[in-house]
């Protein structure tokens, strides 16, 4: 680790440390993993994860943000967010994301107090700060802490500590929830939201198995991005030839989740493309 990423390593430990407790909205990203177990090593018990469970978050993300804390015996609740019930979530606004993280800090507010933690923190980092982010203003008007922010960490800085802490999951794709996956303005529904997941879902494990010879290659980013009837594949342009050679599988279980077309972006993944519009 080069001296520049050991101080802000050792920035986010006196941080942590100075907490008398602290409640982590976990969704178990690199970013939120690498911040729990920190904070779970500087505090032990006086730390815990928090996840919220609602409709945009990956049944498969729950699955594995439950793996972690298990991994490494980290307490772990889970609640409840169903923000189809926030007004105004559902029309998906470009403030889309301002309207779910406020009703997600809510919950996690009503838990902390309830069980007597006396902070709450999430995992931003500075690149964060590069995008279109209205959720990183729901974070600053909820009082919540981002101790990966204040250090100064990017996501590399946040990926190479990880890997350098032995956690399995430092090079793991960036997952938006599912709401990222469709165009602002286009209603959003639970049904609309499981059709994504089973598409990607299908998705991933196509390129797992296409590309699992190079053992030397990090696990590849995709998103499905919904524009009505249409499922919009974004795979970083190397693994474009993964996708076509399995087209036709690919196609038919899109379709049979619910798409009418399928289509290969030929710009490939990037992170935010839905604000490009904006």
């Amino acid at each position: 680790m080069n001296e520049a990423l050991g101080q802000k390593c050792a920035e986010l430990r006196r941080t942590l440390a100075s907490m008398e407790s602290v409640a982590i909205a976990f969704s178990g990203g690199v970013d939120s993993a690498f911040l729990l177990k920190t904070a779970h090593d500087a505090l032990g018990g006086r730390a815990v994860a928090v996840t919220a469970l609602s409709p945009s978050f990956p049944p498969r993300e729950a699955e594995a943000a439950a793996a972690f804390c298990r991994e490494y015996g980290i307490r772990h609740e889970t609640v409840e967010k169903d923000e189809m019930r926030s007004p105004g979530f559902a029309e998906n606004p470009p403030n889309r994301c301002y309207i779910c993280k406020k009703a997600l800090f809510a919950k996690i507010r009503r838990f902390a107090d309830k069980n007597g933690f006396a902070e709450i923190a999430e995992g931003s980092n500075t690149d964060d700060d590069g995008d279109y982010r209205p959720g990183r203003e729901a974070v600053l008007e909820a009082g919540v802490r981002s101790p990966l922010h204040e250090a100064g960490f990017t996501k590399a800085d946040v990926r190479e500590a990880a890997r350098e802490a032995g956690l399995a999951i430092w090079n793991k794709p960036a997952m938006a929830c599912l709401s990222s996956r469709f165009p602002y303005g286009e209603k959003l529904t639970a049904e609309k939201f499981a059709r994504v997941d089973k598409a990607e879902c299908f998705l991933a494990k196509v390129l797992e198995a296409a590309m699992a010879a190079d053992a030397e290659r990090a696990p590849v980013a995709a998103r499905v991005r919904s524009q009505g009837d249409t499922a919009r594949i974004e795979v970083p342009p190397e693994a474009f030839a993964a996708v076509t050679a399995h087209r036709r599988e690919i196609s038919d279980a899109f379709k049979k989740a619910g798409f009418a077309y399928v289509s290969l972006d030929l710009d490939g993944y990037r992170t935010g493309s839905m604000n490009e519009v904006l």
